[in-house]
């Protein structure tokens, strides 16, 4: 019978156990992070009910979802957290208690040309918060103080969370009679990073936009307010009074602002930033980018924002909410390239490789079992081959500690054990071996899993 060559589809990330234990160790940070914030986890189904998927859908989305029939049933591949959070809110809003604050890491799919850095299916990291009518402006303040501890905890330094406010961009529009081009503008206008200043106004004034050289280049001056945050809130203050929207945005943002000291925020970790909109429209209050400061290729890591009505496609209830997404796998992908995740961290799949020397096991076994009630991972390698092959087993899956139990060890109520990456070997009780590996192991952990 011939056989089939095996492959992975272009797109999906396949990865072997070392980089595999690595990326488990960005989401266990970001699993403890968001818990100590009082996030409940979340798990949604990967497959959902193509109507409700699609229920605001269309466009780009159509063009990207996985699709098929099974049955009589239309089905697709959930394409982000989102839709299928507001599915669930709807559907068991008499049993939640609100706010309701849920993360979730989890796998979506997307059917877009693959390419470097880009996946067809990948983690995302989603964490929201969801009000019952109301959702108070401290949870938008919250919410850069948790995007810090997040990639702090990861061991990130150089990086800036940039802010500012839908209503704040809108309200501006509104005041040069652009109101119904609002959209099209700050899509155009989130582009700047990539295209600058000079390419955003060629856009603008172009035939789809239609603005002219006076209103793209009042746009134009208004988002390139820079300096402190107390600096661009002082300069818009000068538009005061103009709209009430914005006045209501830089209120709003004036607050944010204020309470992230308290949330122990650093000031050169967070930015208020007029350029940044959010493409998409569902966006109303605040809005967050987060960048690597010596990464800007990456482009944003981290990003999100306030909205009205989480579930208006699903029910008459008003659900307005805030939430960040981090696309785990492309960032997973980019560190990777970069030489930033952290080669020195443990990846092994244990941390203890007991070789047993007797013919009966029951030694090995019992210390096995003794090693795991303390909590060190253990295997037993009991396979019939030479006393090289073992060593390069316990090698090859970089296992820190080696245990060796012989009739001597047994009988002398000793272990031998080695630091395979020391050379160091003793022969210990049981207890002084296992208080050994443990504070070897914490020693071992005391790294970030990114090199910041």
């Amino acid at each position: 019978m011939a056989k089939m060559t095996p492959r992975t589809l272009s797109g999906f990330m396949e990865l072997l156990p070392a980089p595999q234990q690595q990326m488990e160790r960005i989401m266990e940070v970001l699993r403890q992070t968001y818990s100590l914030y009082g996030f409940t986890p979340l798990d949604t189904p990967v497959i959902e009910s193509s109507d409700v998927l699609l229920a605001k859908g269309g466009g780009e989305t159509e063009k990207q979802i996985y699709r098929f029939q099974k049955g009589d049933a239309d089905l697709s591949l959930r394409f982000d957290l989102t839709v299928p959070l507001a599915k669930y809110v709807a559907l068991h809003y008499n049993d939640l208690s609100f706010p309701f604050r849920r993360y979730q890491i989890g796998k979506v799919y997307r059917g877009e040309r693959a390419q470097r850095g880009r996946f067809r299916e990948f983690y995302q990291a989603d964490i929201d918060i969801i009000g019952d009518g109301k959702l108070d402006i401290t949870n938008e303040a919250e919410i850069p103080s948790i995007i810090y501890k997040t990639f702090s905890t990861l061991g990130l330094k150089r990086f800036q969370i940039r802010v500012n406010n839908r209503k704040i961009l809108n309200g501006f529009y509104a005041c040069l009679g652009l109101t119904e081009k609002s959209g099209d503008i700050m899509r155009t206008v989130d582009k700047l990073d990539k295209i600058g200043a000079g390419k955003v106004k060629v856009l603008l004034m172009s035939e789809e936009i239609g603005l002219t050289e006076e209103q793209s280049d009042e746009i134009l001056k208004f988002i390139s307010i820079t300096g402190s945050n107390e600096e661009v809130l002082a300069a818009l203050e000068g538009y005061k009074g103009r709209d009430e929207m914005f006045d209501t945005g830089l209120a709003e943002l004036n607050t944010v602002v204020k309470y992230l000291a308290a949330f122990g925020v650093p000031a050169e970790n967070f930015a208020v930033d007029l350029t940044i909109a959010r493409g998409l429209d569902y966006y109303t209050g605040t809005v967050y980018e987060t960048t690597l400061l010596d990464h800007p290729e990456i482009g944003s890591v981290c990003s999100g924002g306030r909205y009205d009505n989480l579930a208006e496609y699903y029910t008459d209830k008003q659900l307005p909410g805030v939430g960040i997404s981090i696309g785990l796998t492309r960032l997973f992908y980019v560190l990777g390239e970069q030489g930033m995740l952290n080669p020195e961290l443990p990846t092994a799949p244990a941390d203890v490789l007991i070789l047993p020397m007797t013919e009966d096991l029951s030694a090995a076994i019992s210390l096995a079992t003794q090693l795991r009630e303390n909590g060190i991972r253990t295997q037993i390698h009991a396979e019939q081959k030479k006393f090289k092959a073992k060593m390069n087993y316990a090698n090859n899956l970089a296992i820190p500690y080696v245990i060796f139990l012989g009739e001597d060890e047994i009988n002398a109520g000793v272990v031998a054990c080695k630091d395979m990456v020391t050379g160091e070997q003793t022969k210990l009780e049981a207890a002084a071996t296992i208080y050994r590996i443990k504070a070897g192991l914490a020693e071992r952990e005391k790294g970030s899993v990114i090199l910041g």
